[in-house]
């Protein structure tokens, strides 16, 4: 719930600013929180777990499509998607490193006693609930097969 606070917050200010970018990444966000709060089957709360997962989501969203702007030869759209995603990983927790990220999941893969490709699934549940917010699912797919590989 703080979150949310410090979000309309920030879209107010960022009104009086006349920060164009920032306004409309955080109307984004706002946007998403408020179809959260109003999904069938939803509480009408959402709390600050929930808001960084849907802002995760929508960096991603900006981050895919700034990528396709770039490969249909559309710079200047990719430029504003990766802008508005900027704004909005503020709010996110700080990312690990790749080597931050490797380490952890060596852990996990000798705690869950991983030793083959094949267990890749056992080592991904609990990875992805360890890691959540903390890296992408990419990277920690990546990185599992790596270690599990050699």
């Amino acid at each position: 719930m703080e979150m949310e606070k410090q979000i309309q917050a920030d879209m107010v200010a960022a009104m009086k600013a006349k920060e164009t970018v920032r306004l409309a990444s955080l109307r984004a966000i706002k946007a998403a929180i408020m179809l959260a709060k109003t999904a069938e089957g939803a509480t009408g709360e959402v709390d600050d777990a929930a808001v960084v997962k849907i802002i995760q989501k929508l960096v991603k969203q900006r981050k895919e499509s700034a990528q396709q702007y770039t490969d249909a030869g559309r710079p200047e759209l990719a430029e504003n998607e990766l802008a508005e995603a900027a704004c909005m990983e503020v709010y996110l927790p700080k990312q690990l490193s790749e080597a931050e990220v490797e380490a952890k999941l060596a852990e996990i893969i000798a705690e869950v006693g991983a030793s083959q490709p094949s267990d890749m699934g056992k080592v991904m549940g609990v990875a992805t609930k360890r890691l959540a917010g903390l890296a992408e699912g990419r990277l920690i797919s990546t990185l599992v097969k790596k270690l599990l590989t050699k």
